[in-house]
């Protein structure tokens, strides 16, 4: 698969990469290396230039518009830059994901206070996005991207803001997720994350897969 834009060298070159239902995945590499694209490609967020990527079996580059909605329920994701709704509280945030599939408004109420809780927001619940720090928006988008138990779960940089304290029991969310079926890709480029936690580790450099151990 090869990811290009106009005038540029290639963002991913000639990537051939397997990932099992069910793995739990550390991408990592220099900042520019292509994690983040990588993970927009998954997401459908980007188009490969050339090449496959297959979800499920089926190829994605190929999805109308359309039909980008039904591939995303089943994703998770926890973005660099949050994309929490300004104009909503942190507890309608968390939900919202449930809203678009339709869950009544007593279930979305439940599951994503029980996500607050877990990432311990549980007394922001009432609040905007705009009052938390960077710290608690983090953990705000990862309450969201875990409250409708997804097939696939991308993170990029998910403990990039917080405080050494916290990143533990973030990750142990991760982790939850992934012993409960959930497929999870971990962008970072935190080397003592992967030394202390011990999984399958790619490695890209320069839009190249450079190791995958």
């Amino acid at each position: 698969m090869k990811k290009t834009y106009p005038g540029d060298p290639p963002v991913l070159d000639d990537i051939t990469l397997r990932v099992d239902k069910g793995e739990f995945i550390w991408l990592t590499g220099p900042s520019g290396a292509g994690k983040s694209t990588l993970l927009r490609l998954l997401f459908c967020a980007e188009k490969p230039t050339s090449g496959q990527i297959l979800i499920g079996g089926k190829n994605i580059g190929r999805i109308n518009q359309a039909g980008v909605p039904y591939l995303r329920r089943n994703i998770g994701v926890v973005f660099q830059d949050f994309k929490l709704l300004d104009n909503r509280t942190v507890l309608e945030n968390v939900g919202y994901a449930l809203e678009v599939l339709g869950a009544s408004d007593t279930d979305i109420r439940e599951r994503a206070r029980r996500r607050l809780d877990q990432v311990g927001l549980s007394h922001k619940a009432m609040s905007l996005p705009r009052r938390l720090s960077g710290g608690e928006q983090q953990r705000v988008a990862i309450a969201r991207a875990l409250v409708n138990e997804p097939t696939i779960l991308l993170a990029d940089e998910p403990t990039g803001n917080l405080d050494p304290s916290l990143t533990d029991s973030i990750l142990q969310l991760l982790f939850d997720a992934n012993a409960r079926g959930t497929t999870v890709v971990v962008a970072t480029h935190d080397r003592t994350l992967l030394q202390r936690w011990h999984r399958r580790t790619v490695g890209l450099e320069r839009g190249k897969l450079v190791f995958d151990a």
